[in-house]
């Protein structure tokens, strides 16, 4: 019998040389088709968080916006989507990051936690670690405490889960692959 996080890691699909040539894309569009499977993946976050008692759960544009939107409706909580810069309609507080190549930048509503609130911030996939960096310091200039960061994919040859580790954030995610 296969653990969950092997039988997760079984059903992420990779497609070569997309977006660009040389890139192994991580796709979870399988984990979220098969109901199954689907099922095992939430329910290792839910697992994971039950007993940290977070108020809301953050969710980065898009793939987070998935898994976090179905992990706060099992934990009860509200959900907070951080978005691209001018996704939004209300008043924003945004975060620019680096890229490899340029720059992007994320939002959030002003409105969307308070001081004190205690936060899960996730998303499918950590590279570099900008866009969960700079999700994480937008709910931290509201005053909420980001209490984890949570992905299903890790790439560690591209740095990002060590320079989030390093900037003091806790960082959970399920399954490793090599390369880009």
């Amino acid at each position: 019998m296969p653990t969950p996080t092997d039988y997760i890691r079984r059903h992420i699909r990779t497609v070569p040389d997309w977006p660009s040539p040389g890139v192994q894309f991580r796709d979870i569009t399988p984990l979220l088709s098969n109901p199954r499977v689907f099922r095992v993946l939430i329910d290792q976050f839910v697992h994971r968080y039950f007993d940290a008692h977070p108020t809301a759960i953050a969710g980065l544009d898009a793939r987070g916006f998935i898994i976090g939107s179905v992990l706060a409706y099992e934990l009860g909580v509200g959900f907070i989507p951080i978005r691209k810069k001018g996704k939004l309609p209300f008043t924003t507080v945004e975060e620019s990051y680096e890229l490899e190549y340029g720059s992007a930048t994320v939002e959030m509503h002003t409105d969307a936690v308070k001081p004190g609130d205690r936060v899960v911030l996730i998303d499918d996939l950590i590279a570099t670690g900008g866009t969960l960096m700079a999700g994480a310091k937008l709910l931290e200039r509201l005053g909420a405490e980001v209490i984890e960061g949570a992905v299903i994919v890790d790439l560690p040859e591209l740095g990002g889960s060590a320079k989030v580790r390093a900037s003091g954030l806790p960082l959970f995610t399920l399954v490793e692959f090599d390369g880009h």
